[in-house]
């Protein structure tokens, strides 16, 4: 039955692998949609989850099938976890992402863990999951998937950018929603700051104390993927293949590295938004919390930026896969063609019912 109000939990894991996002936000439909963010946590992985998820691009097909299963598993006890912890009653659905395993939609792959029937069993609630596999099958990129919710929720702003794993930005362009990964952020940034001992540098702390290394920053930005057009995304794949081994020709110290790495996510980032003559801009993700960071990207577009409450900074993520998931479930259009290049705007996802 189509409703107007819905009370839902969306779920997010990364690729910075900083940890499992949990929303519980209420939707409504009146002229437009809205919505309420009720509780949300960010519960971070332990060293053992970390490395099973580091090493699961390498698993066997059998090792790979254990952990899926062993990874739905840990996701219903948190959601189970939240659910009691926040007195969380009356769902409609829940809404889960999963953990990119691996994104070549190139070669028309893509696997998240996690999105198995198991997962509704576990919750005993209604799931909506695994979001990226139709739109690959499609001929899309199977990403950026979040710009509906980015049209539908937050119109009111010219762009919205996600500083996660990945900068992606989302705006609209003569009536047609734009979208498409930028650069790599925190997963070649924390890269650097593990090597320090560090889970991330903290505000940009370590980056702060280097400097620009002109070659190195060139290099960079010379990398073919900066001179394709959108639809376009990137992967774990690509920053092993290609930004790691070249930053590694370089001897540079680890501090230098960020700093010359910021450099690079600034010029990437405002290149995008002076070249479509963007203004009001929505910032979230954990990049967005990196003061440094932030900073460049303001100093060098010469426009202060809106501060974004953390709630929205930390969850939007999940808020609007939950959102995809109601839209899903409305068998509604809750992926566009015009972001991810498949050959059809179509409505993606799975629903599970528990047994």
């Amino acid at each position: 039955m189509i409703k107007n109000k819905y009370n839902i939990i969306g779920v997010m894991s990364g690729t910075s692998m900083d940890g499992l996002d949990i929303c519980w936000v209420k939707f409504t439909k009146k002229n437009k949609w809205s919505y309420q963010i009720l509780a949300g946590e960010t519960l971070q992985y332990s060293k053992k989850m970390i490395t099973k998820l580091k090493s699961a691009i390498n698993c066997s097909p059998k090792d790979l099938e254990l952990l899926d299963k062993y990874f739905t598993n840990y996701i219903g006890d948190c959601i189970n976890d939240f659910k009691k912890k926040y007195s969380v009653i009356s769902l409609d659905l829940v809404c889960s992402h999963g953990h990119t395993v691996f994104h070549e939609p190139d070669k028309g792959m893509t696997f998240q863990i996690g999105n198995l029937q198991q997962l509704a069993n576990k919750i005993q609630c209604k799931l909506v999951c695994d979001f990226r596999v139709q739109d690959v099958a499609l001929g899309g990129q199977g990403a950026p998937l979040v710009p509906v919710g980015d049209e539908l929720l937050f119109s009111q702003f010219d762009f919205c950018l996600n500083l996660g794993g990945f900068s992606n930005i989302s705006f609209n362009s003569k009536g047609q929603r734009i979208a498409f990964d930028i650069c790599p952020v925190n997963i070649i940034m924390n890269y650097y700051s593990k090597k320090m001992g560090f889970d991330y540098d903290k505000g940009g702390e370590f980056a702060s104390q280097g400097v620009v290394d002109e070659n190195l920053l060139h290099a960079l930005n010379s990398l073919s993927f900066y001179k394709k057009g959108p639809p376009k995304s990137l992967g774990l794949e690509w920053v092993r293949s290609k930004v790691i081994p070249l930053i590694n020709t370089f001897s540079l110290d680890y501090n230098s590295i960020l700093r010359t790495l910021v450099e690079h996510i600034v010029v990437q980032i405002t290149c995008v938004i002076e070249k479509y003559n963007l203004n009001k801009g929505l910032f979230t993700g954990g990049g967005a919390l990196n003061t440094y960071l932030m900073k460049c990207i303001s100093e060098r577009l010469n426009n202060p930026i809106i501060e974004t409450e953390n709630e929205l900074i930390h969850f939007k993520e999940a808020l609007i896969f939950g959102f995809l998931g109601v839209l899903k479930l409305r068998n509604e259009i809750n992926c566009l063609a015009s972001v991810t290049g498949a050959n059809r705007d179509h409505s993606t996802g799975k629903i599970y019912y528990p047994s």
